[in-house]
């Protein structure tokens, strides 16, 4: 986006954030992919208001057991007419929030890096699990694994539910790991209704005068595991509607004839792979 009617203030890996006035914010969702933490070169068409319109969905549907970011402006209203055009559809205004500085992780299904951290050490982020479990398995009851926020150019890694309170202390820790169950609970029960297995999501918190809301996005193909239900088999990695296809594409990529090393500069990603990436969003 090339907002000039409001004070630019982050280019993240995904999203746009301009200020307004002093207490709200403009979030606008681009096309851009980040995966492995790197920005991929190539934008995946469509994928920001895909984005944008799921989390609009959850919020609305979850708001009853937290309170969002949300403020109800319509976005067009905050920018010039000539601008109007390219946030449609992929933008919120917000509430200005302090971002707390973990990513607050519930696994329903045991895959991803949990399943190389549950092969290695029978453990994800601490939390001792049944042995002899299949890739891709149904865990007992959701469980809480927290992840460092990096900065920029560095990787999210899995922490403990300790080091979790070491970061944003016990009472913050306890409320976001509470909250983050019950909205992977009543979302996972809700796509179940539609045919869809949520393996596994991420949900980011702040705060606004000392309470907690939810930020970001939530339930989206970018955080989110979704599984068809009607594919789904313990042991293997089930096909997914995530961008999941193209991790996978990417494990296999090579850059200057070597695999790529997940750090910049990415493999050029096919025409393809951008479209079956697009399609499954």
């Amino acid at each position: 986006s090339e907002i000039k009617s409001l004070p630019f203030l982050h280019r993240g890996k995904v999203r746009d954030i301009y200020a307004v006035g002093d207490d709200k914010l403009l979030v606008v969702q681009s096309d851009r992919l980040s995966a492995f933490d790197v920005i991929l070169d190539d934008p995946i068409p469509g994928k920001g208001r895909v984005l944008t319109e799921l989390s609009y969905f959850w919020f609305d549907k979850l708001k009853h057991i937290i309170p969002n970011h949300l403020t109800g402006i319509d976005p067009a209203s905050v920018v010039a007419p000539e601008e109007r055009a390219q946030i449609a559809g992929r933008s919120m205004v917000v509430h200005k929030y302090k971002p707390l500085m973990i990513e607050a992780v519930v696994r329903g299904y045991i895959i991803g890096s949990g399943w190389s951290d549950y092969q290695k050490t029978g453990s994800v982020c601490g939390i001792k699990l049944p042995a002899g479990l299949k890739q891709a398995e149904k865990l007992a009851q959701p469980i809480f694994t927290p992840a460092s926020k990096a900065p920029a150019g560095h990787h999210d890694e899995n922490i403990t539910y300790d080091e979790a309170v070491a970061t944003v202390g016990a009472k913050h820790a306890a409320q976001v790991k509470e909250v983050s169950i019950r909205l992977y609970n009543e979302a996972a029960t809700f796509a179940a209704t539609r045919g869809i297995i949520i393996a596994d999501t991420k949900f980011e918190f702040g705060l606004v005068d000392g309470q907690l809301i939810l930020i970001d996005e939530v339930l989206t193909p970018d955080s989110s595991r979704f599984w068809p239900a009607e594919s789904y088999q313990p042991g293997s990695n089930p096909p997914s509607y995530d961008k999941q296809f193209v991790r996978d594409w990417l494990e296999q990529a090579q850059v200057d004839g070597r695999p790529w090393r997940k750090t910049p500069p990415a493999p050029r990603v096919p025409d393809a792979v951008i479209a079956r990436t697009a399609a499954k969003y």
